[in-house]
């Protein structure tokens, strides 16, 4: 079980990697990391482009990943 999940751990840490590296950047500056967005971003899910949704379940996958094999040593 634990070769198991550790290959796939290995494989979501390389495909995070490959979609990080396919996204645009973006020439909004540190604003919206800082908390600089409106009112109006409420809706933030909605106008998130294809690679960042992606970007944002491999990453969770990767957490939850990292932390069962933690516990299972």
């Amino acid at each position: 079980m634990r070769v198991l999940l550790s290959i796939v751990h290995i494989i979501v840490a390389l495909f995070m990697i490959f979609i990080v590296l396919l996204q645009q950047r973006k020439q909004g500056g540190f604003s919206g990391v800082f908390g600089g967005g409106t009112q109006a971003d409420t809706g933030q899910w909605q106008r998130f482009t294809g690679l960042t949704k992606i970007t944002i379940v491999l990453a969770a996958v990767f957490m939850v990943t990292s932390f069962l094999l933690v516990f299972m040593n």
